[in-house]
């Protein structure tokens, strides 16, 4: 196997932004030939990069492009493939899209060391020491493999840091240090055998999602690639990991679903999609846009009357202007009027004619006046009784052009509030153009 005898990481802020004085699509389509040069050039073409005449293998080699990150396959610089090439991300090209490197390289041993050489200066060692050694452990968890670190002598993994970009096979993007923890297990993955995943989920996806490390999770996708090269965990009970999901997978639910300023969200596990009128439905991460939120959200509404977005946990919540999360959160639901004994709430909406916000939970519910602050007397009452047609068990609430929304399982209940009846039964991930 050809080994990579010195793991070197480089961090340094990548952008293909243009000066302002370049024409719009010029500007574009430089990018366009940067990147699909660095990611999908092969290296009998490196000797040959893009042309402003060869359009022919440019439209091909965007079409594989974007057909690994699951785009839209038009061979064109569209605005969501553009986005995706303006992403902090790895700098490994993208070749194939399936889980192992090329000729299928392993170590030939199940016990390996490596070695910190030296430290980057933007980082306590003590903290890169534990960042290394939680990469490490992310693999040895889910394989057979064992890693011991030497701290002098020449080691099977000898690790280092400098500064920009270092010309060799494994160089990594990212502002300061802040993905360290995350570029170390990715480019680990790399010699180990790994190549690029285009699960948008996996740790080995070229983009860059931030996961805190005391919450990471290998996800699925990841331990199936490492179990393919070295077998299974010396484990009783195999390890499992999330998996992404699926918007046209037919077994699709939601967690919670709310509105935003004209767009819509669809939260599910750790990720969720965004629906905007004039774009496509797009899957994030929830920690790329709010790193200090849980990993799964249980319930979302958005609160006409003061331009916010309100999302809940357990017994605990957020209260979010835009995007950007306000001071002093998360408060206990508590503090909104329900009682002590409440665990967690299934579901929500509110209605911007009335300004009450109506919040399920089991088989009941309860509505609060956003006007007043309060929580109304009576409550709660029984879904059933007040919502019929509409079962006890509520995984997602939406208000959306005059209409209720019950998300249940794989299905959507359309509901109308003034003549309290069921007007029709949907599969739940129509809304996300399937």
């Amino acid at each position: 196997m050809k080994h990579l005898p010195v793991l070197l990481f480089s961090f340094v802020v990548s952008t293909y932004a243009a000066p302002v004085d370049l024409d719009r699509q010029d500007a574009d389509m430089n990018i366009v030939k940067k990147y699909l040069n660095n990611y999908y050039t092969t290296e009998n073409e490196a000797i040959a990069p893009f042309y402003y005449d060869d359009n022919v293998t440019l439209t091909e080699k965007l079409k594989k492009m974007q057909q690994f990150f699951r785009l839209n396959v038009t061979g064109k610089p569209d605005t969501e493939t553009l986005a995706v090439m303006k992403k902090a991300r790895c700098g490994v090209p993208d070749f194939g899209g399936f889980l192992l490197t090329d000729g299928n390289p392993k170590w030939k041993k199940n016990n390996i060391t490596y070695r910190i050489v030296n430290f980057t200066p933007d980082m306590h060692p003590s903290d890169v020491d534990k960042a290394i050694e939680k990469a490490f452990e992310v693999w040895s968890k889910a394989s057979p493999l064992t890693f011991k670190r030497l701290y002098d002598g020449i080691a099977d993994i000898m690790m280092s840091f400098q500064i920009g970009d270092h010309r060799d096979n494994s160089p990594f993007d990212g502002p300061n240090g802040v993905l360290l923890f995350l570029v170390a297990a990715h480019e680990l993955g790399h010699s180990l055998g790994l190549s690029h995943s285009n699960d948008p989920g996996a740790l080995m996806y070229p983009t860059y999602s931030y996961t805190a490390p005391n919450l990471f999770r290998l996800p699925q996708d990841d331990i199936n690639g490492i179990q393919a090269i070295y077998g299974k965990a010396n484990n009783q009970v195999q390890p499992t990991g999330p998996t992404t999901p699926t918007a046209c997978d037919p077994r699709t639910t939601f967690d919670a679903v709310a509105t935003l300023r004209g767009e819509m969200m669809f939260f599910k596990g750790r990720h969720f999609w965004r629906k905007h009128p004039q774009l496509d439905v797009e899957l994030f991460f929830i920690a790329l846009f709010w790193p200090s939120l849980p990993t799964r959200i249980d319930a979302a509404y958005e609160n006409y009357e003061k331009d916010q977005l309100v999302l809940f946990r357990g017994n605990q919540y957020w209260v979010l202007n835009g995007y950007d999360i306000q001071a002093g959160y998360p408060k206990r639901i508590y503090s909104l009027g329900f009682p002590k004994t409440m665990k967690r709430i299934d579901a929500a909406f509110s209605d911007p004619e009335s300004g009450k916000t109506y919040f399920f939970a089991g088989k009941q519910y309860w509505r609060y006046d956003e006007i007043r602050q309060t929580m109304e007397n009576g409550y709660p009452k029984y879904t059933a009784q007040h919502f019929r047609g509409v079962g006890p068990k509520i995984d997602a609430a939406l208000q959306h052009d005059g209409y209720i929304y019950f998300f249940q399982g794989t299905n959507v209940i359309q509901y109308n509030l003034n003549s309290q009846s069921v007007q029709s039964v949907q599969r739940s991930n129509r809304w996300l153009n399937c």
